[in-house]
């Protein structure tokens, strides 16, 4: 049975608009708030879709594995963030209430996607 590219994954599409969202809401912060949270929860969100990308070309499923676990960790790396982010008003509840939606989509199928690594369909 043949793997899906990372481009082809629902996971990684997430991923991605999960980092494009965050993305658009830290270019209208200021100088300081960018480059303080405003880099760390960029690099964290760009990394969860980065690592489920890395894992598929390393060519064997514990490889790919221990990759979504980093995603996963990046992921969670992200909710801090935000939370900084919100608790030093750099984000609107509307801000939070639509990347927040958007984790609580990503986190399980994250978690499914690590789980159905390496087993295939008879």
């Amino acid at each position: 049975m043949k793997s899906l590219s990372f481009e082809e994954l629902e996971v990684c599409r997430l991923s991605e608009q999960l980092s494009d969202q965050i993305w658009e809401v830290v270019q209208a912060w200021d100088r300081l708030a960018k480059n303080t949270v405003g880099t760390q929860l960029v690099r964290s969100a760009d990394s969860v879709g980065a690592n489920i990308a890395e894992g598929t070309g390393r060519g064997t499923f514990a490889d790919n594995k221990r990759f979504v676990r980093i995603a996963r960790g990046s992921l969670y790396e992200t909710r801090h963030w935000l939370r900084r982010a919100y608790q030093r008003r750099l984000l609107s509840d509307i801000d939070i209430e639509s990347i927040k939606k958007m984790i609580n989509e990503l986190s399980p199928r994250l978690n499914a996607y690590l789980n159905s690594i390496g087993k295939t369909k008879d």
